[in-house]
């Protein structure tokens, strides 16, 4: 069951290709584990969202109630909810370079405070700044983890930009690392300078230390976070096609290499069987693709969706969802 593979986890990453059915496995995630009395946190790091679409319902960049107790959450008297919010990357690199602003002014002297501004204006568009940003709020998201919630689900973007989300974690600790070293140098420096008679600059020094170490340890958490098993799990969701399988194969591959747990499969919109002669030649097919799969992630559970009629919008469809990832997995 796959509510159960990832019922003790405290965040669970939902991706894949695009076009599979990576939001509806999310939100239908939430809901079943809401439905058992967790406190869930639904969160799309896509650009292109959905959540707000496939609710009916309004989502935006602060978490909305989307489920509450009663009616479809509640079973056994659980008072179970989930929240949903869409991170905007606009408006989080608005708040970061504001802050980082406010900083520069403190820390720099005054001749020095448009040449900052200058260089603050072209990081907004420079290459990375987006992924930042929507970095630091899947931080704050994980921070919440046992906090305010007892799940965190992320309905990613597509394979390739979730990759490099991962991978900025230990990219940006790194770097933040050598920035650290360099301070270590200029501080000596300084103090030399200083017992020469030199001007003192050691409160700025020290600010500017303090924020780059909270900026490390708050990456080299998430890092731990999303690289241990007992508390992060991916759930990849394909269709039994040929493209969707050969991408889930290769991300598969560079999550293990990140140290990334992949803790289940989900090969959705399955044919149905014995539907006439058209979907049956697909079934087979799909058979033959999902046998392959198995074959070279033999260790991974695999569950199966079936086409479902109808459009998937609204409560009560992700409720018949949920019930269907809580049916065994192969």
């Amino acid at each position: 069951m796959l509510l159960d593979l990832i019922t003790s986890r405290g965040v669970v990453f939902v991706g894949g290709k695009g076009g599979v059915g990576k939001t509806s496995v999310a939100a239908a995630l939430a809901l079943g584990h809401a439905r058992s009395g967790a406190r869930v946190l639904l969160v799309s790091t896509d650009p292109a969202h959905n959540l707000g679409h496939l609710w009916g319902r309004p989502v935006g960049d602060e978490p909305v109630r989307l489920a509450g107790p009663g009616g479809l959450v509640s079973r056994a008297g659980a008072a179970g909810h989930v929240d949903g919010l869409e991170i905007d990357p606009e408006r989080t690199v608005e708040r970061h370079l504001s802050a980082v602003a406010e900083t520069m002014r403190r820390l720099l002297p005054e001749r020095m405070h448009a040449p900052a501004a200058r260089h603050l204006q072209l990081a907004r568009q420079a290459p990375g700044t987006h992924e930042s940003a929507v970095l630091e709020r899947i931080a704050e998201a994980v921070e919440l983890a046992g906090e305010a919630h007892d799940l965190v689900v992320f309905d990613t973007a597509p394979s390739g930009h979730t990759l490099r989300l991962l991978a900025l974690p230990e990219q940006l600790t790194s770097w933040t690392e050598a920035l650290l070293a360099n301070r270590d140098r200029s501080e000596r420096f300084g103090a030399a300078v200083r017992g020469l008679g030199g001007g003192g600059q050691g409160d700025r020094d020290a600010e500017l230390r303090r924020v780059l170490m909270r900026r490390r340890d708050r990456f080299s958490r998430l890092r731990e976070v999303v690289t241990d098993p007992a508390r992060t799990g991916f759930v990849l969701v394909l269709t039994a096609e040929v493209l969707p399988i050969a991408e889930t194969l290769e991300v598969y591959e560079k999550l293990t290499g990140l140290g990334v747990d992949v803790a289940a499969l989900v090969a959705n919109r399955r044919s149905p069987a014995g539907a006439g002669e058209l979907l049956d030649r697909r079934r087979r097919q799909e058979d033959e693709h999902l046998a392959r799969l198995r074959q070279r992630v033999p260790g991974v559970p695999l569950l199966e969706v079936p086409l479902l009629p109808g459009d998937l919008v609204g409560a009560k469809a992700l409720a018949a969802l949920a019930d269907r990832l809580g049916s065994s997995a192969s």
